[in-house]
Formats: structure tokens, sequence, C-alpha cells
């Protein structure tokens, strides 16, 4: 029985590197971000004559948003490969940046949510400075109300991991 036992345990050991496909497709969004920056940046470059300053700023708003979302893949690259598929060692790597390296899951949680108040706060200001075009009071109360949600909750997630700590240093 003891036998059967590890087997099993040995196919779910092995079957983590199911995800590997997953991070490659998340690395090859990578380049279809890339693609879409800078399309984005051509055709901010061909319409700068015409664009008024509010129109330019919208236009850069949208490209950080771009950015900010390469970051996030990234993140969640690193953070699933580290944690599911093979421990990253520093020191064999000590011109990689610490914050690719040493991702565990509670800074995963407040890097994503982090990250996905910052794209949602750059969408609000991008809104914002499009105003003039439409007004949509309803609109604007949810621009508003949805980076206030991801702040809400990380908040919340670092209070709960603060806590478990604490916890865990008492048991």
């Amino acid at each position: 029985m003891r036998q059967i036992e590890r087997g099993f345990e040995a196919v779910i050991f092995l079957s983590r590197w199911l995800l590997a496909p997953f991070l490659v497709g998340l690395v090859l969004c990578l380049f279809l971000l890339i693609y879409r920056f800078f399309g984005d940046f051509y055709g901010l470059a061909i319409r700068l004559p015409a664009m008024s300053w509010h129109e330019l700023i919208v236009g850069v708003l949208n490209m950080i948003d771009i950015a900010l979302t390469a970051n996030l893949v990234l993140f969640v690259i690193f953070s699933g490969y580290e944690n599911f598929l093979h421990k990253i060692e520093a020191h064999d790597h000590a011109n990689w940046p610490e914050g690719l390296t040493a991702i565990d899951f509670g800074v995963l949680k407040q890097r994503l949510l982090g990250s996905i108040a910052v794209i949602a706060a750059v969408d609000a200001l991008a809104w914002y400075l499009d105003l003039e075009k439409e007004v949509d009071n309803v609109k604007l109360t949810w621009v508003l109300a949805f980076p206030l949600m991801f702040v809400a909750a990380m908040l919340m997630l670092a209070i709960a991991d603060r806590l478990s700590r604490q916890d865990q240093r008492t048991s």
C-alpha cells in the first residue's frame, strides 16, 4: 500500500510541470504587449501634430497601462516558476533583481493587487481627462470606486498576512 501511495505522490509532484506551458504562454503574451505598446506609440507619433494636450496624456497613460500589465505578467511568471516548478537560487543569478527571485504568495498577492489598483487608477485618470467628451455620473462613480476596492482588498490582505504571521510566532 505504501508503494501505491508513493507512486501517487510522485504523479502529483510531477504534475506541477503541467504549469510550464502556461508560463511559456505568458512569456509570449509579453511579446503581444510589446507589439501593442509600439503600435500605440506609432499611432501617437503619427497623430501628435493634431492632438490636444489631453489626448496626448490619455495616449501616454494607455501606454503606461500596457507597461504596468507587462510588469504584472512578469510577476506571475516568476512567482509561478519559483513557487511551483523550480527554486531559483539567487546566488546563481547575482545580477537579477531581488524582486524577481523572492516572490512568495504573500508578496505576489500584494504586488498583483497593487499593480491592478495602479492600472485602475491610471485608467481613472485617463477617463477623467476625457471627461469633456463624455459625462456619465454612473461611470464616473465606478471609475473612482474600482481602484479603491483594490486598495481596500490590499489592506485587508496585509492585515490578514500580519495576523497570520503573529499567530505563527505565538504557536
